[in-house]
């Protein structure tokens, strides 16, 4: 079992407050200022749950499809994930949508878009996210686009 802590000091109300991210267990965090307004308007050089939920889901997802490519017997060469988290202000999260490019060698552009589609639906942090509306863009270097709901 692995427990990961994060800290958050706010001053003020929401709409005229702000926060700052003070620490985060492992250190690597710290410091980042968050508002409302890099929320639901302009980042302005703040950042926003939905950013830290959008870098989780990218990193998340990007080690269950490296990790289901390997057992496959297919090493990729690199992975590049995009995960871009929807937030409507009165509404909630919506909606997380990954997209991934790789060099896989080996790997035929079906085989790389149904392992991609079974990392979508198993990674933790998808898992986490169920009730919202997940979609995937993966495209094999060297392949058309392949989308998927």
């Amino acid at each position: 079992m692995a427990r990961r802590v994060a800290s958050v000091s706010w001053r003020g109300g929401l709409f005229d407050g702000s926060g700052l991210i003070e620490s985060s267990g492992s250190g690597v965090l710290g410091a980042l200022p968050v508002s409302w307004a890099a929320r639901a308007e302009s980042s302005d050089g703040k950042t926003s749950p939905e950013e830290l939920i959008a870098a989780a889901h990218a990193s998340c997802f990007a080690m269950a499809f490296s990790l289901l490519l390997a057992e496959g017997g297919t090493l990729p060469e690199q992975l590049d994930v995009r995960a871009t988290v929807t937030f409507v202000p009165g509404t909630g999260i919506t909606s997380s949508q990954l997209e991934v490019s790789g060099r896989v060698p080996g790997l035929s552009e079906v085989a790389f878009l149904a392992k991609a589609e079974q990392a979508k639906t198993n990674c933790p942090v998808s898992q986490a996210l169920k009730g919202l509306e997940i979609t995937l863009s993966a495209k094999l270097a060297g392949a058309q686009p392949a989308v998927a709901a």
